[in-house]
């Protein structure tokens, strides 16, 4: 089995049409559980919260989705239409993903690992006041990060994992942005590759391009 070191390398080993369906599931699951982080575990894109969350990754005929059991007993006449085994879902590769089911069955999978967080005490409360659970170390408070996002510019077309990305590399404006390459961007922490056309355009409105 190829390993890869993250989701963003995973992703980029396919089709580019199966690229897209990939992305369509890592935003979708980013947006129903805004505190999971990502990770690659078994050799599929997974997201973490209190343990694994869930998983998905690509098949020649179908994308895989890995919302643990409950997930699937829980949601079991809203899959009726699909292939499912006890820890599985398959999604036919030819046609449209069910967004909104999958954000309800990650939703609900995130309500699981609430639950046994508050057994094991892991809410924790910034300096600004704002309660909010993590899985690991991490101090960030993702209301905090709403309340920072800025107003205008480029990086505030970004998701927060791009955003923060950016910033932590100390990358503010498009002229240095210009420095790196598709690749280099790529490989910051917590960027996505759904962000190169948002950056792509942004460039390209100022002349400027990646470094080749």
């Amino acid at each position: 089995m190829k390993t890869f070191a993250n989701i963003n390398e995973y992703v980029l080993s396919f089709p580019k049409e199966t690229q897209m369906l990939l992305e369509q599931m890592r935003m979708t699951i980013q947006k129903a559980a805004p505190n999971a982080t990502e990770s690659m575990k078994y050799g599929m894109p997974t997201f973490e919260l209190m343990g694994n969350l869930v998983h998905f990754a690509a098949y020649k005929h179908h994308i895989g989705f890995y919302p643990a059991p409950s997930g699937i007993v829980a949601f079991k006449d809203e899959l009726k239409t699909y292939v499912t085994s006890k820890g599985a879902i398959q999604f036919p590769i030819d046609k449209k993903l069910p967004l909104a089911l999958v954000t309800k069955i990650t939703k609900f999978r995130v309500k699981e690992s609430l639950e046994k967080a508050k057994l094991k005490k892991n809410y924790r409360v910034c300096e600004n006041g704002h309660s909010f659970l993590k899985s690991s170390d991490c101090p960030v408070c993702p209301q905090c990060e709403k309340e920072k996002k800025p107003l205008t510019g480029f990086i505030s077309l970004l998701a927060a994992p791009a955003r923060r990305a950016l910033e932590n590399a100390g990358i503010k404006t498009l002229s240095q942005l210009a420095k790196l390459s598709e690749a280099e961007v790529l490989a910051l922490h917590g960027m996505g590759i759904s962000s190169l056309p948002i950056l792509q355009k942004a460039l390209k409105e100022k002349g400027l391009t990646f470094k080749k």
